[in-house]
C-alpha cells in the first residue's frame, strides 16, 4: 500500500496554507506554516508568482495532500469522475469524501486524515457487517459504518471522539456516538464540502 512518508509539514507549508495533517498540532504554533511561512527547499523564500499551468498543478497538488492520493490514483480518480454524469470537477470531490479514510475522520473518529488512514488499515471499522481495511474503499448512499466491537475500548478513538464532541458531521453522514455507529446518508454535494479546492482548476490542467 503506497503512501507518503516524509515530513507532512513540508506538505503544507509548499501549498502556503494548512491542510491539517497532523490533528492536535496544526491547530499549535508548533505548526509548520506558523514557524516557517515559506515554501520548503533551498530557493523556498525566493520562489516566483506561478504562471497559469503552475496554479492549476498546485490546485491539484494541494487536493491530493489533502486526501493523502498518491499520482496514479488521483489519475484514476479522475478517470472516474469524467466518465460519471454531471460536472466532473464536483464528481471528483465527491469521489475523494467517499474514502473509507475520509468518512472515518469526517466522523470524529480520527483527528486528521493520515490517523484515519491508519486506524481502516488496522481493520477497525465495519461497513454493512464486514470488515473494511481497505483506506480507499469508497462508501454508497445507505452504508452503515461501525467500530468493531474489540475496538471499542481503544483509548485514542475514544480521546479523538472527545476531541471531536464539538465538531458536527457533515449533513450527509449520522453518527450515533454512544453505539459508535454512522449511516452514509447520501453521497455529499458541493456545498457540503468545505475544503477551499477551486476544481475547475484541476479540470483545467488534465484536459490540455
Amino acid at each position: 500500500m503506497a503512501r507518503y512518508t516524509d515530513a507532512v509539514c513540508r506538505q503544507c507549508r509548499r501549498e502556503g496554507q494548512k491542510l491539517f495533517l497532523k490533528g492536535d498540532r496544526c491547530f499549535t504554533d508548533k505548526c509548520g506554516v506558523v514557524r516557517r511561512a515559506y515554501p520548503p527547499g533551498q530557493h523556498g523564500q525566493g520562489r516566483k508568482k506561478n504562471s497559469e499551468y503552475g496554479l492549476q498543478l498546485r490546485e491539484k497538488m494541494k487536493t491530493r495532500r489533502y486526501y493523502g492520493v498518491l499520482e496514479s490514483q488521483f489519475s484514476k480518480y479522475f478517470d472516474m469522475a469524467a466518465n460519471t454524469k454531471g460536472v466532473t470537477g464536483e464528481n471528483l470531490l465527491r469521489i475523494l469524501e467517499s474514502r473509507m479514510d475520509n468518512v472515518v475522520y469526517r466522523l470524529g473518529f480520527a483527528m486528521s486524515r493520515p490517523e484515519a488512514r491508519q486506524l481502516v488499515g488496522h481493520g477497525h471499522f465495519i461497513v454493512n457487517g464486514h470488515k473494511v481495511d481497505i483506506p480507499s474503499y469508497l462508501v454508497k448512499a445507505g452504508d452503515e459504518v461501525s467500530l468493531r466491537l474489540r475496538s471499542r475500548s481503544s483509548e485514542k478513538i475514544k480521546a479523538s471522539l472527545e476531541a471531536n464532541a464539538s465538531r458536527v458531521p457533515p449533513k450527509w453522514l449520522t453518527l450515533d456516538r454512544d453505539a459508535m455507529t454512522a449511516k452514509v446518508v447520501a453521497l455529499p454535494d458541493r456545498d457540503d464540502i468545505d475544503l477551499p479546492v477551486e476544481e475547475h482548476l484541476i479540470v483545467e490542467l488534465y484536459s490540455k
